[in-house]
Parts: C-alpha cells; structure tokens; sequence
C-alpha cells in the first residue's frame, strides 16, 4: 500500500511529530548504514560512454524527471546522442528495454521514463549496468540517469544533485535532516553532497528568489538555478486537480500561481495507481462543483486509457536562469 508524503517530512526543525521521529529513527540509522555499505562496496563500470547522474538527496519532490528531461534537451541541441536511462519504477518490465511510445504503458515501464520518452530516446533496466550497455550499443554517447545518486553501479562523469528551491514560511528541503523513515533524506546531507559535483536549485514558479540560507549549505560546489515553468495555461473555468506525486501540495500552489480557477485538490500517494473508484469519485465530485478535471503529465499517463479524454493534462519544464553557463558545464570534457 503507497502512503502519502508526510507533510512534516519538509518542516524546519524537529518540533512536528516529535514521538513519530522518535520511533522511526532506530529504523534511520539501519537505513543509512545499509545506504553508505552499499556504495562504499561498489566498483563502478565504465559504459563507454559519459554518464550523468541526475538525482536528490531526498526520497522524492525535487523535481529531478523535469530537469533530467531539460539536460536531455540541451544536450541533443548541441548534438550529443543523449539516452536517458531510469530503473523503471512502478513498471513491470525489467529491461533492458528502450521505451516505445506507441507500445509501452506506465504498468510497462513506470511513468518517469514515458516523460523522458517525449523528448529523447530512454531506456529502463533493473540492472543499470545492463541498461547502459544496451543503451551505448544503440549509439548512445552520454547517459542521463535518472534517479541514481544513491546507485553506484556506474562510473560517473557528472553527478547533480536536484534540490527543491521552496523555502517560505516553516518548509525546508531537508527538513529536520532526519533519515528515512524518520526524515525524508536518502542519506545524511553531508554525505550525499560529498559525491556530488554540482547542485541544481528547482525553485516554483512563483518564488522570486533562492533563499541565500539554502545556497550557503552547498558551500563551494557549484550551483545552478532552474524554474519550474508550465509549458501551457492551466484549463479555464473552474477545476478540480489531483496528483499522485512526492509532494502533491507543490502541484496545486503552482496551479493557483498560474492562475487556475482550483476549487477542490485531491492528493494521492507518489506514483499512486488510479483505480476505477477513485476516478468515479473525482468525476462525480468534479460534477457537483461544476468543475473540470486536471492533473500533472506524469499522473496522466498513469490514467487508464479510456479516461483521458475526462482529464487535462498540464505540463511543466525546468528551465535554467542562465542557460548558456548550465549548457556549457554539460559539455565541458571531462
């Protein structure tokens, strides 16, 4: 069974559900300790082709399918032969298996990948290693993985570490910097950041500005500045949305910041698989307030077929303030 993100979870400080941490946290330091065995007993593989590493230091919400689908776009623009590469999530296939729009379904290879499919060739492989092999025999020439900042299988050229640039009022991207399950940290911050190369801050929409506080946890790595930017208007008229993401209140303030007429928000677990009566209970909901259905791109691939005509989609891109510095980091040989 999924469970929603707790909202604790990104509060600053440890003064929210202080016997929950409590609790959980023997099971954090299990957590952690298995994390750092993990990589420290890894021997990295060359691929034969440059690897980059798109992934977070939290257990989901930053934003990294987004940015991994713009370092994908800015790398094809200046004529790279860029492969996305994911594990597959949420799908049932294994790989190595290189998406095909036409044939494959989020139960086929998870939602993430379909994303990365619209724009460039992606492949999914349980096996990373296998992945990358497959994907370099297609022609690959630069790997873009996504989510694989904790996977050491491959060696990197590039690891970015994907922040979530929201810091107003009590909410924090690290939260109290706990560990799974007590905090949403994938491993302690220190630890993570030590094997990145840069940091790309995702802010919202609506955020003007990085909180100077938050660049000064990255010390001297370099940083790089990307937005979350709708791709189209939000439907008109009043609308009833829901999203099955990591931190599914980020989809309906970026909604309402972008002008949408939101009467009522539905959150589901990230990754949530929509069964009929969920759909028959946001439609029939949807029909009492006079409202129209609309969701995230990555929810509605998740749809059955047959409901997607009730539902809009509503796309969003990451786009780099400075561009041209973020593009030239990618190429720069290594």
């Amino acid at each position: 069974m999924k469970l929603n993100t707790p909202r604790w979870w990104y509060v600053r400080g440890s003064r929210h559900a202080i016997v929950t941490r409590t609790l959980l946290k023997p099971a954090s330091w299990l957590w952690a300790a298995v994390t750092a065995r993990r990589i420290a007993r890894a021997t990295p593989v060359d691929p034969g082709a440059a690897v980059i590493s798109i992934g977070n230091l939290t257990v989901g919400g930053s934003g990294k399918t987004p940015v991994a689908r713009e370092v994908l776009r800015l790398l094809r623009a200046a004529g790279v032969e860029a492969h996305a590469l994911s594990r597959g999530y949420g799908g049932r296939e294994t790989g190595p298996l290189r998406v095909d729009l036409t044939r494959h379904s989020a139960e086929d290879v998870g939602d993430e990948p379909l994303m990365l499919a619209l724009d460039s060739p992606a492949w999914i492989a349980r096996d990373r290693i296998a992945g990358a092999h497959a994907a370099v025999a297609d022609g690959a020439q630069t790997l873009v993985l996504d989510d694989a900042h904790q996977n050491p299988t491959l060696n990197k050229t590039l690891s970015l570490v994907v922040v979530d640039g929201e810091t107003r009022g009590e909410e924090w991207p690290f939260g109290d910097g706990g560990v799974f399950p007590s905090g949403p940290m994938r491993e302690p911050l220190k630890t993570g950041l030590a094997r990145a190369d840069a940091v790309i801050i995702l802010l919202p929409t609506d955020l003007a500005d990085v909180d100077p506080e938050l660049t000064a946890v990255f010390g001297d790595l370099p940083t790089f500045i990307a937005r979350l930017t709708p791709a189209t208007p939000p439907p008109a008229g009043p609308q009833l949305g829901f999203a099955g993401i990591a931190k599914p209140w980020k989809v309906e303030r970026s909604l309402i910041a972008a002008g949408c007429d939101l009467v009522e928000f539905a959150p589901f677990p990230d990754h949530a698989t929509y069964r009929e009566e969920d759909l028959r209970f946001l439609v029939d909901r949807a029909g009492m307030l006079g409202a129209g259905m609309v969701t995230t791109e990555k929810d509605w691939v998740r749809l059955p077929p047959a409901w997607r005509d009730r539902v809009v989609s509503w796309p969003v891109v990451a786009r780099f303030e400075d561009e041209a510095r973020f593009a030239d980091y990618l190429t720069t040989e290594r």
